[in-house]
């Protein structure tokens, strides 16, 4: 378009974001560069909580996550209803891929037998499982209890990998993916996998005895 004007920057109507970055001209590409602007600008205040700018992390994840984003916008125009500003949804979008690059990366270097060998025992206070009620003897001594008694039958009912899955998943938090590729499966199989091994849990505690009811009274 002669005449464009190239210092129009995020200033735009939610209207014509739309129109430029459906165009295949300059205007697009134009519209590419400015939401490149916007994106690198509220990073560094989305995740302050988790990275300074400062860190040598933060300006590779910034390089990945605004080009994600960038495809990830291309890719879903379609869905922008237009209740907030198109930057703000698409600076949304920015922050939610950072995150989960950042929990990504958390675990990338951890290993499912490091978890296991950090906590033996999966839901004491001191792997952050439980908050153990102190100040009434009685309600500590009842959950003690409990806790010993599901930790044991983790360690006896469940396969290695079951208990691998288990505790990665479901106490420590690891995503998904992660605990799939170090078991060398996919999401369907881990899903299975975890289908198992709840269904052997649950046969068990029923056999002694245990129903969900009393496990959760145990820690109100």
């Amino acid at each position: 378009m002669p005449g464009y004007n190239r210092v129009m920057s995020t200033e735009r109507t939610n209207e014509a974001w739309l129109r430029d970055l459906n165009t295949a001209g300059p205007e697009r590409q134009q519209a590419l560069d400015d939401l490149q602007q916007v994106i690198r600008g509220g990073l560094p205040y989305g995740l302050s909580k988790w990275l300074r700018p400062d860190d040598p992390r933060f300006e590779p994840l910034v390089e990945e996550v605004v080009q994600e984003t960038l495809l990830r916008v291309l890719d879903r125009l379609d869905t922008f209803e237009g209740r907030s500003k198109f930057t703000t949804w698409v600076y949304t979008i920015a922050v939610r891929l950072a995150l989960s690059e950042l929990r990504k990366a958390k675990w990338r270097e951890v290993s499912l037998d490091q978890i296991l060998e950090a906590n033996p025992n999966y839901f004491s206070s001191d792997g952050g499982g439980y908050q153990s009620d102190l100040e009434n003897p009685e309600s500590h001594a009842e959950q003690a209890d409990m806790v010993e008694r599901i930790e044991r039958i983790i360690r006896e009912e469940l396969t290695d990998r079951q208990r691998a899955a288990l505790i990665a998943l479901a106490i420590q938090g690891m995503p998904m993916d992660q605990v799939a590729e170090q078991l060398n499966t996919n999401r369907n199989a881990l899903y299975k996998l975890m289908h198992d091994a709840r269904l052997r849990l649950k046969t068990r505690l029923q056999s002694e005895g245990l129903m969900p009811e009393d496990i959760f009274a145990a820690f109100e």
